[in-house]
């Protein structure tokens, strides 16, 4: 095979392509796709939002990619042909800027972000760095996995980070692609689940995935109605709204935390007081790195979070990429090539 399929990005409209199949470089493997998953933010590379190409270059998008490795490149260290891995929204970091120095990999400052920068997984094959890869396990079937390696990374770590004790009421806002993720992710770490959302037809799903409460913010105040339940010790803010987390601060309990991770163009309005007299905090939460991510797959292996998907087929990625940006999909769309190991 000299020649393999990509969908091609190009100011936010697609085209399938064919393209050579080249060797991966140094420090570099090629996998062979076996799912990919369509998450909002595939809209930075297909639109180009960052200006990370020059006018007129397209990108192949997709940030959520399971496969195997293919043919490894010079300095692959232990990762191997056969091997099954997965590639997330950060495709490795460089080791050397200030933040790596730190530790601080997530926030690389010269770190290449998959189907952006480079391209990612709307494609039968991907090369990608050693430095982002994860390893998946072979029990995982790849349409389930591949979200997690976005989606499930941001809001395992998000929860992680507001350190709630077992037990204790963490609410959970939006019950989307992350949201319906957030709630399983924290019943399965022994949490008290409050899921907010507008309108009751979501109630019903909330309770099924282990949530415990559920408010509808639509006819009450949500902040007010988590002081009822006690005071969240974390609240996972996931709706792409700043509006609708306002109200949420007040409803944290003595030291809580909201954690954002859904990106929203407004801003989050908060007074003083609200933050002075509790020690409450408001903190945003970026994905994840590749141990992170590792974790995060065995912790949802082991306890059965799974998300509900979409599959549709590689040449179908512009439907299934409308299909979730006009919020129809239930809950994440996954393109699916048929590979096998």
């Amino acid at each position: 095979m000299s020649t393999y399929r990509a969908i091609e990005a190009l100011d936010g409209a697609f085209t399938q392509v064919e393209r050579e199949l080249s060797a991966p470089g140094a420090g570099q493997v090629r996998i062979r796709v076996e799912a990919c998953g369509v998450c909002h933010s595939d809209v930075l590379g297909v639109h180009n939002l960052n200006g990370s190409r020059s006018a007129g270059t397209p990108i192949v998008p997709g940030h959520e990619v399971v496969g195997w490795i293919d043919a490894v490149g010079d300095g692959a260290g232990t990762w191997s042909v056969g091997q099954r891995v997965g590639v997330g929204f950060l495709a490795g970091h460089c080791g050397v800027c200030a933040n790596c120095r730190q530790g601080e990999f997530t926030y690389c400052t010269n770190q290449p972000v998959t189907g952006d920068t480079i391209d990612g997984g709307y494609a039968e094959y991907l090369t990608a760095p050693v430095s982002g890869l994860v390893a998946v396990p072979e029990e995982w079937d790849a349409a389930e996995a591949a979200p997690l390696l976005c989606a499930g990374i941001t809001v395992y770590n998000a929860l992680r980070k507001g350190a709630a004790r077992p037990g204790g009421l963490v609410a959970v806002q939006g019950i989307g692609g992350l949201g319906h993720l957030a709630i399983q992710y924290a019943a399965k770490l022994g949490l008290r689940v409050a899921a907010i959302a507008r309108g009751e037809d979501k109630r019903e799903l909330a309770l099924k995935l282990g949530a415990t409460d559920y408010i509808d913010s639509s006819v009450v105040d949500p902040g007010q109605a988590l002081q009822e339940l006690g005071g969240a010790q974390v609240i996972v803010a996931t709706a792409a709204n700043g509006a609708s987390m306002t109200p949420l601060v007040d409803g944290l309990g003595l030291r809580g935390k909201l954690v954002v991770v859904g990106a929203a163009a407004d801003p989050i309005e908060v007074t003083t007081g609200s933050l002075i007299f509790g020690g409450r905090s408001i903190e945003g939460s970026l994905t994840g790195t590749s141990s992170e991510n590792e974790e995060n797959l065995a912790f949802a292996l082991a306890h059965d979070v799974r998300p509900m998907v979409e599959r549709v087929p590689l040449e179908q990625a512009a439907d299934a990429y409308d299909r979730m940006m006009s919020g129809a999909a239930r809950f994440r769309m996954v393109l699916t090539t048929g590979a096998a190991r």
